[in-house]
């Protein structure tokens, strides 16, 4: 059981969800609009958040951006805007997930699951920390407590960016596909998956500061550089 947030102001479409929801035994807690939503992620111990983006007092985009100033809870977004530059823009703020109306509740609910299953097991992973030097920076992957260190400051990654993470270094100077990122990492493919890929190696660097933890291997995929201390 998780509890879930649905924000989307058409109300047959939000109702349509929270059944499927409800009928998976989570909790939902429901809003038509922006006002409220942050509250509730404080004061409900949220585990995903589903989002439309035309809100009738806000943007969607705007309300992700704010949420992971907060958390790094999984997000998908709801939405009719299908343009790639759409999809890449909600993958940059952080999104988990991209889904374009029309959609089925069916298939929607079946991502909010694979995606909470991707979490659960991010967050019980057994093995202790590993650490890394780079070019005199270092970084710390803690794989029991879901934290990333670097130079001793902590990074904050969203879930897909820490799945990515792990994986790579789990695999570090071997060269890794973006195929197989989307399979081990994002669970499925989507049309734009490459794009997708690229977006979140993207927001990783960003975070992970000037050193070439991960590199591009043109033609086949990336690689991470860390030497393992």
């Amino acid at each position: 059981m998780a509890n879930i947030v649905v924000v989307e102001d058409n109300n047959f479409i939000r109702e349509a969800i929270v059944g499927y929801l409800q009928l998976a035994d989570h909790n939902t807690f429901e809003y038509g609009e922006i006002q409220g939503v942050i509250q509730s992620l404080d004061d409900n111990n949220i585990d995903l958040a589903i989002l439309d983006v035309m809100l009738p007092d806000g943007n969607g985009f705007a309300l992700a951006r704010e949420i992971r100033e907060k958390s790094d809870l999984p997000i998908i977004f709801l939405t009719a805007k299908d343009s790639e530059s759409d999809r890449i823009l909600g993958f940059e703020i952080g999104a988990d997930d991209y889904v374009v109306k029309p959609f089925s509740s069916r298939e929607l609910s079946l991502r909010v699951e694979a995606l909470l299953k991707r979490y659960k097991k991010g967050n019980k992973e057994e093995l202790d920390s590993t650490q890394w030097i780079l070019s005199q920076h270092k970084l710390v992957v803690d794989k029991t407590s879901h934290e990333t260190y670097l130079n001793e400051e902590p990074v904050h990654l969203t879930g897909a960016e820490w799945k990515i993470l792990l994986y790579l270094s789990n695999q570090a100077n071997i060269v890794v596909t973006r195929g197989r990122i989307l399979t081990e990492c994002l669970n499925y493919a989507f049309e734009g998956s490459e794009r997708t890929v690229d977006t979140h190696i993207a927001n990783l660097r960003s975070k992970l500061g000037q050193a070439d933890w991960i590199g591009t291997i043109r033609g086949f995929g990336y690689r991470f550089n860390g030497n393992r201390i």
